[in-house]
């Protein structure tokens, strides 16, 4: 029976662990699925901290052999990850993986299971029209996702990003196979967290919770085929309580986890959040931001954001994609006008009630970023208006996100929300 309309959307997530201590059950939790000989995934900053040698300490109590690859590159590159790769092709073979860090460490890791599993070669799996969108055979090895920063919710979704650097733009892999075989979430990894990095990452759950929630509606899409469907099917009931429940959790805590880093309760909840948040955006998908995000930090010039490794340029990707939000909201609030003021008072429960209702959800985002320390629109991380026609081509690329617009968008409209985000107040 044929249906002019999709009525049907598909929601999904891996098993969930939270709470103090989670970390130091790695082992047992990864031992379940019958690992052997592990990858343990991450980077130098959480090297340091020693929180991937808790995990190997974890690993080994139930006699699990390790190796250790401790170079993953914060907001990785086509070529990060193929070195990664060719670190595990060197030491494996392995029949698991435990990715310890930030959004970064998680992504590496998909990127390595999927190419050691599957063959091929890292173009062939990235979304079209960058790469060839193909899509893995069979399952993956188990992949233990283990986040220290609150802010991509990659633990709870297919989908892996980087630069690609020829190219200068950044996209990903999306498939429901990446998803984690299992999230492990422990709050207290991230109290070390500097300012700087969780507003950053922080802006990137709000804005997975925001876009999901507004992205147009799984119903409006035409039907499909069972082996058709993607991971990113629309706004739909499911996704749309995770994001609720993320909105409220950064409601009241995110601007606390910034100011007051020892706050546990804070803390926990922006760590909450982001799982949230992950869940929501994982299959409702998101859209304008996040395709302007892609060339703004494939572009970047000189800008070196404060708490983060200052050895090369970089606009990290929480703070990319938060920089055109107040401007892509405005232009897709004609398309649910009571989402959108939903949203913005889910986001801040004391906004004005004189603000116009159109300008509701920009407002409640321009107050969070201010109060956080977010730049200032592109400007603030040095782009001009001369870059906008540069910019625009990279935006453009990503329809696979651009498609989950509530309202369709054409170059212009792009062109338009950067210059309109030039400076956001």
């Amino acid at each position: 029976m044929s249906q002019a309309n999709e009525t049907v959307f598909t929601w999904g997530a891996p098993p969930l662990k939270f709470g103090a201590g989670a970390l130091d059950e790695v082992g047992y939790d990864i031992s379940t699925h019958g690992a052997k000989r592990v990858l343990v995934v991450t980077d130098p900053g959480v090297a340091h901290l020693g929180i991937a040698d808790r995990v190997v300490a974890s690993l080994n109590r139930y006699g699990i052999e390790t190796e250790v690859f401790e170079h993953s590159h914060v907001e990785p590159t086509d070529k990060s990850m193929g070195e990664a790769v060719d670190f595990a092709k060197d030491k494996g073979p392995f029949d698991g993986y435990v990715a310890v860090g930030g959004g970064s460490s998680i992504d590496t890791a998909k990127a390595v299971n999927l190419l050691l599993t599957d063959g091929g070669e890292l173009t062939e799996y990235l979304n079209k029209p960058v790469g060839d969108g193909r899509a893995p055979s069979g399952p993956l090895m188990p992949l233990i996702a283990v986040p220290t920063t609150a802010g991509t919710g990659s633990e709870s979704t297919g989908t892996c990003v980087m630069d690609v650097l020829s190219l200068r733009v950044k996209t990903g892999i999306g498939h429901w196979r990446l998803r984690p075989t299992m999230a492990v979430i422990d709050p207290t990894v991230t109290l070390s967290l500097p300012a700087g990095v969780t507003a950053s990452s922080g802006m990137d759950i709000v804005c997975h919770a925001l876009e999901s929630f507004t992205a147009r509606p799984f119903e409006d899409y035409p039907a499909k085929k069972a082996e058709e469907r993607v991971p990113y099917c629309g706004s739909n009931p499911v996704a749309d309580l995770w994001c609720e429940k993320a909105l409220s959790l950064i409601s009241r805590s995110f601007r606390t986890a910034v100011r007051d880093g020892a706050n546990v309760d804070a803390r926990s909840d922006m760590m909450l959040a982001a799982t949230c948040a992950g869940m929501g955006f994982g299959n409702a998908g998101v859209h304008i931001p996040h395709a302007n995000a892609y060339p703004i930090a494939g572009m970047v010039k000189d800008f070196h954001p404060v708490d983060y490794p200052q050895d090369e340029a970089m606009v990290p990707h929480g703070m990319s994609v938060s920089l055109t939000a107040p401007a892509a909201f405005r232009f897709t609030y004609p398309s649910a006008p009571e989402r959108h003021v939903q949203a913005a008072l889910m986001l801040q429960p004391d906004l004005d009630p004189n603000t116009p209702d159109e300008e509701k959800l920009p407002t409640a985002l321009i107050n969070l970023m201010r109060d956080i320390g977010i730049p200032n629109g592109i400007s603030g991380v040095g782009f001009e208006a001369s870059d906008i026609p540069e910019l625009v081509p990279g935006t453009m690329k990503q329809q696979r996100l651009l498609s989950i617009s509530p309202r369709e968008v054409t170059e212009d409209d792009i062109a338009a929300i950067f210059e309109e985000s030039l400076s956001n107040w």
